[in-house]
């Protein structure tokens, strides 16, 4: 097929009949401003070990608060992989298994959680989507509010490698962080069972200190040896378009999701 030379711009020009690995060309890529497919949406992302692990105690709360939010908010929520995911990694480390296969289990393991959360909002008509469902999720989140799928990212055997050890370094976390900068939702919003990022972990160090606010870039230089949130998370957001604020908060506490689908700082913010 012969293609209307005329109707290209002269960056499409330069992409027809230049080098795609040219960096000035692959620079000027970036001029044109992309749209945020999904403006008015919120992503949440439902901690695995944090909050699904720990059973009814922790899920039903935050179920019931999801439904008082329907109506008024459009929610993307995504789900982590926990302790059954930490385990199957453990078996598979010890057999040996490459990162790719690794990566194929914590991907089923956060498709069960994303699973039982669809059962406990099936009566609200909450459907649970794959990843080649995505074209149709503008639809479920216009008739019904809100959908459920797995935060883990659809790279399977196609993980990368990390630069140290043999753990998916793309888990749930990242793959939550890239449903809400590629559909450009409003909010990004990690719920898990800390009030928010600290210098340490305050399960096991009572000195650890509370951070409020951080930029990516402080935060990356304080180089913590524990975080609360995934560090290919904090790379990604150094080159957002869209999604260059998330929040932290504490799922455990009774209307700080609420509060954080309003816009308020509840827990720990980090930004651009």
């Amino acid at each position: 097929m012969k293609l209307d030379q005329d109707l290209l711009t002269s960056l499409g020009h330069s992409l027809v009949d230049g080098d795609l690995t040219d960096r000035d060309l692959l620079a000027r890529t970036g001029d044109t401003p992309n749209i945020r497919i999904l403006p008015d949406a919120c992503t949440l992302k439902i901690g695995g070990q944090s909050i699904i692990d720990r059973g009814r105690v922790a899920v039903f709360p935050i179920m019931d608060e999801v439904v008082q939010n329907l109506g008024k908010h459009k929610m993307i929520l995504c789900t982590g992989a926990g302790t059954r995911a930490r385990h199957a990694y453990s078996v598979g480390i010890d057999l040996q298994l490459p990162v790719g296969v690794l990566s194929v289990l914590g991907t089923f393991v956060a498709m069960q959680n994303a699973r039982l959360l669809h059962y406990l909002l099936a009566k609200y008509g909450i459907p649970y989507i794959e990843p080649s469902q995505f074209a149709q999720l503008p639809l479920y989140l216009e008739e019904r509010g809100a959908v459920v799928t797995r935060g883990m990212p659809p790279y399977i055997f196609w993980q990368r490698n990390p630069m140290a050890g043999r753990i998916p370094p793309h888990r749930t976390d990242t793959g939550s962080y890239l449903v809400s900068e590629v559909l450009g939702t409003r909010t990004m919003i990690y719920i898990k069972d800390e009030k928010g990022l600290y210098t340490a972990d305050p399960k096991k160090d009572p000195n650890a200190k509370f951070i409020p606010k951080i930029s990516v870039d402080e935060l990356m230089a304080m180089d913590l040896n524990d975080l609360v949130i995934e560090r290919p998370v904090l790379e990604m957001m150094k080159t957002a378009q869209h999604t260059k604020q998330i929040q932290i908060i504490n799922g455990l506490e009774p209307g700080l999701i609420t509060r954080a689908l309003n816009g308020e700082h509840v827990g720990t913010i980090i930004h651009v």
